[in-house]
């Protein structure tokens, strides 16, 4: 039996054999992690692909891992292992044996040909809950035509909806700027795990969590689906207006953007007082939601007129408060932004090889009593192999044969 190191969190004694890379396995893995779970992320001899992708800092000597790797494996522990031996898979086999849960995103059949399916796995340990993330999910919950297509998040976003209702115009579908066809997929598997680890206390039984990327990207983008059932209109790219409320998206300042959302006709009235025009809160061109929407360009003229002569931080002191508002951020008035650090969201970190510490995203889940935390920095690539590998039985012998016999590094 493996030895759990002692951890905070709810997710506390909960253990995870990590086989993700990328982004969308390891974005769930980390939330697991930020909240408790020892997660033991099960890297190739070779790493996590992302070990390579940067930022890195200028005076990095060892670049083991840069910015992106740093960003979503913080909290983890990493054992390096060659899976293409038989004594790596039988090694992976065994720490799986000791775990509670199991996350991979290979595509689908890899599992299987490694003699590592779930109903394999689940003969020696069945309260194991496997969780698994691909771009057309797993054919034991519905075999897409596309299952064994390759994905990304740019592939996600496309085939799932988001990109034909984004961008500046109803012909041009626009990308949107983070990796949510991965990060979206990501938190619904966290969920799903969750729920099943849930259902296994009570029960002694784990079971399949799938997850396709496009399926995810479908559910976030839910209004599509009964807009085009209700009317049978096909929504398309809508600028940065919204199709049913208005005024709702952004608007022009004098050094950049903001955003104004009044979804109510009462928002509305606080709008129009708060900008020097209450006359048209009740004007019935524009009194009703209806109306505004029926009148959007001559809503958005108006506040704009309003917008574009002033700053953001001249609007904020206006609008803040009043109605719902908020500049559009760059990342440098994140980081001078008090909400941020006053909520702990840029975390300071360790990064190997570099004399200076790094800043990243912390955690975005207050629980009140158990809180998750960046406890410790992204893994260097088998960093804990000997320490792992001790704690589940293995002698320094054996671990020294299989170093040797490059199953493991």
């Amino acid at each position: 039996m493996t030895t759990r190191p002692q951890s905070t969190g709810a997710l506390a004694g909960l253990r995870v054999i990590d086989l993700t890379q990328m982004l969308a396995g390891p974005f769930c893995t980390q939330i697991l992690a930020d909240h408790g779970a020892d997660v033991i992320k099960v890297e190739a001899m070779t790493g996590d692909g992302t070990r390579l992708t940067g930022p890195f800092c200028e005076d990095d000597t060892l670049r083991d891992y840069g910015g992106y790797f740093q960003s979503v494996n913080r909290n983890k522990r990493s054992i390096a292992v060659d899976m293409k031996t038989a004594e790596g898979v039988a090694l992976v086999r065994t720490l799986i044996d000791g775990a509670d849960i199991v996350v991979e995103n290979f595509r689908a059949g890899v599992m299987e040909r490694l003699g590592l399916a779930y109903e394999t796995l689940r003969e020696t340990n069945p309260r194991l809950v496997y969780g698994t993330v691909r771009g057309f999910g797993d054919p034991r919950s519905g075999a897409s035509p596309y299952a064994d297509w390759p994905a990304y998040d740019v592939v996600a976003q496309a085939m799932g909806g988001m990109m034909g209702i984004t961008g500046p115009d109803r012909h041009t579908p626009m990308k949107i700027g983070p990796g949510v066809g991965d990060t979206i997929p990501a938190l619904m598997l966290c969920i799903g795990i969750l729920s099943a680890v849930h259902r296994m206390k009570e029960t002694g039984l784990g079971q399949f969590v799938d997850v396709a990327m496009t399926d995810a990207v479908l559910a976030l983008c839910e209004r599509i689906v009964y807009q085009t059932s209700y009317t049978g209109v096909v929504p398309g790219p809508e600028g940065n207006r919204h199709p049913l409320l208005c005024p709702f998206g952004l608007f022009r300042a004098r050094d950049g953007y903001v955003s104004i959302a009044c979804a109510t006709d009462a928002l509305w009235a606080k709008l129009a007082t708060a900008i020097g025009r209450p006359d048209v809160g009740s004007d019935p061109a524009f009194a009703t939601n209806a109306a505004r929407v029926g009148n959007a360009q001559r809503v958005i003229d108006l506040l704009e007129a309003f917008t574009s002569i002033r700053t953001k931080e001249e609007i904020a002191t206006l609008l803040g408060g009043k109605v719902p508002f908020g500049p559009v951020c760059t990342s440098a008035e994140i980081f001078a932004d008090p909400h941020y650090a006053v909520r702990d969201m840029l975390v300071d970190v360790e990064q190997p090889g570099s004399a200076q510490r790094v800043k990243i995203a912390g955690v975005p889940i207050k629980l009140s009593d158990t809180p998750g935390a960046v406890r410790r920095r992204a893994p260097m690539l088998g960093e804990h192999t000997d320490e792992i590998l001790l704690a589940t039985g293995y002698s320094s012998e054996d671990i020294d044969r299989l170093r040797a016999e490059g199953a493991v590094r």
